[in-house]
């Protein structure tokens, strides 16, 4: 399991992570969503202790991750897969993690199997390796020490749709095998795809937390008029929360009958009323950090 409780990460007088909390499940695939800036990379390398939190805290199988005696026996992490010694080829980095972690010998040429690195692959230098191949490298790094916790941000980023396809099978067999996985993407179709729960990060703190299917067909409605102004006065008038989305419609935590009576006693004509879940987690997604990243971005 892992546990964020209040994580909070300053830096000077920018806040990139405010009172972050959550938590992930064994036999879970969590998928950990937010824009660019949103604090989701740093909060996964607080969740790692490479980065301390100002304050909070975050534990993983029950204990914080410098307290771990062999951490990558028990959490297999992927934050960055460049992060690897250009000079030394596939498999000359496996083994030196394997003889690091106290993992047998044997284990270099499965979990090369297990990513779909071939003998030709293992043998070639890192740095010749493109950013797909780096990743499955990263993967296999994480999967060495058969970990029970696999922390993953933007895994497959390089990989081919062939790619994608199979790490959504490998991630989603690892957690039906009782395994806890965290996952950053911004590929939000595979996450609806692979994901049970959702935690959605915006402006450094989290936006939405539950699981998929729950916040999918509890989002509410999704509406938009002919007059975006009048509206969201409208809405507001009548006490309806409504958040605004990134192209003038409104998520609106009422159901659509009750937000289309609202619009109609006030003579206002509407262009679009559905279920917000219609849109999937893609949909749900915008519409919770509409404008996030721009102000992550001038801040």
């Amino acid at each position: 399991m892992i546990m964020v409780e209040h994580l909070t990460k300053r830096y000077g007088p920018h806040v990139a992570v405010d009172d972050v909390s959550f938590h992930c499940e064994p036999g879970t695939v969590t998928g950990f969503l937010g824009p660019n800036g949103a604090g989701k990379s740093t909060t996964m390398r607080m969740i790692c202790g490479l980065t301390p939190p100002t304050s909070g805290n975050a534990a993983v199988t029950g204990r914080r991750y410098r307290e771990l005696p062999n951490p990558g026996r028990e959490i297999g992490v992927l934050l960055d897969a460049s992060a690897q010694h250009a000079g030394r080829t596939g498999r000359e980095a496996l083994a030196l993690a394997a003889r690091t972690m106290g993992v047998d010998r044997g284990r270099v040429g499965a979990v090369l199997d297990q990513v779909g690195l071939n003998a030709t692959a293992a043998k070639r230098r890192v740095g010749a390796y493109s950013l797909g191949m780096r990743q499955r490298l990263g993967l296999a790094l994480a999967l060495l020490g058969d970990p029970r916790v696999l922390i993953l941000d933007e895994p497959a980023n390089g990989l081919d749709p062939e790619g994608i396809f199979w790490m959504r099978g490998l991630l989603r067999d690892f957690a039906d095998r009782g395994g806890t996985v965290l996952l950053s993407s911004h590929l939000l179709r595979e996450v609806e795809a692979v994901a049970d729960r959702v935690v959605v990060i915006g402006g450094g703190r989290v936006v939405a937390a539950g699981g998929k299917d729950e916040l999918l067909a509890g989002a509410g409605t999704l509406v938009r008029g002919r007059d975006p102004h009048a509206l969201r006065l409208t809405l507001d008038r009548v006490g309806l929360t409504a958040t605004a989305g990134t192209d003038g419609g409104f998520l609106v935590r009422a159901e659509p009958g009750a937000v289309g009576q609202v619009a109609a006693d006030a003579g206002l004509v509407l262009t679009e009323l559905r279920p917000a879940g219609n849109g999937g987690l893609e949909q749900l997604f915008l519409t919770l950090t509409a404008g996030a990243s721009t102000k992550e971005a001038v801040k």
